[in-house]
């Protein structure tokens, strides 16, 4: 599930990328502010999912050194 979660946050990232640049060339500032929300929102899981595979290899770096 990891994997299919890094996809859908890279893509809420590069739709947000569109979205904003977009907006700027219309000046839209609607669509400007939704391409930000969505480039955060991306950044923000993608950072979760990172930090959860972290703490997946702490656990199991744990569990080689205490035999368990």
């Amino acid at each position: 599930m990891g994997i299919l979660n890094r996809i859908a946050n890279r893509s809420r990232i590069g739709r947000g990328r569109a979205k904003q640049r977009i907006g700027r060339a219309t000046g839209s500032r609607r669509l400007q502010a939704e391409g930000v929300a969505d480039r955060v929102s991306g950044s923000v899981r993608q950072f979760g999912e990172d930090v959860k595979d972290e703490l997946k290899d702490a656990g199991r770096g744990i569990e080689r050194t205490f035999g368990r």
